[in-house]
Formats: C-alpha cells, structure tokens, sequence
C-alpha cells in the first residue's frame, strides 16, 4: 500500500491443540530442518496426501504410548476435511497426523520462509 509492505494475518489458517507422539515430532523437527521448512507444512502435505488417497489403514492396537501436547496452525479447510476423514474412519484427529508422516510429498513442500511471501 502506498508502495509499502503491508504484513496481514493469513486468515485461512486456525490454531489446533492435540497429542502427538514425541518420536513422530522428534522425527518430523530432523526433516523439518533438512528440508528447510516447518514442521506444520510437513504434517499438511502427508495429510493432502492421505485425503486425496481417501484410504488409511490403521491398526489402533499400536497407538503410540508417548504422546505429547503439539499446538501449531494449520489450514483451516484441510483441518475440517481431517475432521470429517478421521469420523468417517473412526479414529482420531492425531492417529491420522501420525499415520500421514509416511506420505509427505517432499517435492512440493512449502519452504520455512512461506508465510512471509508477497502476494499482489
């Protein structure tokens, strides 16, 4: 504006609260800092990638038993259709973020510095 930068809040996004296994985020902060980007943008293209594969199998005999409390943003939109994924499935929101660790797209990841983007 006025042939300055104007920083805006990213409305498409919302905080979540839920429990993740320490070993899985310990896991997720190694590739996070490999690849240059955030440990939520990880967690957001293996769920893209579940939710467009439509299937999961998950065993919830083997639940992690070292889950910790991990709050982080998330798109709001993918957030919802977990929601619904995990419902359909019955099973929790946090089972399947675990369970999408394995079907990260590496390719087209959103590098650390996307929130700071300039649009037009």
């Amino acid at each position: 504006m006025n042939g300055r930068l104007i920083q805006t809040t990213d409305t498409s996004r919302v905080k979540f609260r839920t429990n993740v296994s320490k070993a899985v985020l310990d896991q997720l902060e190694s590739m996070a800092y490999e690849q240059n980007t955030h440990i939520n943008y990880l967690i957001e293209s293996g769920l893209q990638k579940v939710l467009s594969e439509g299937v999961i199998t998950y065993d919830k005999k083997l639940r992690p038993h070292d889950r910790v409390q991990y709050k982080t943003t998330y798109d709001k939109e993918l957030l919802d259709e977990v929601k619904e994924f995990a419902k359909k499935h019955d099973l929790f929101i946090n089972d399947v973020i675990e369970y999408s660790v394995n079907f990260i797209d590496f390719e087209n990841l959103k590098k650390s510095g996307y929130k700071h983007r300039v649009e037009d």
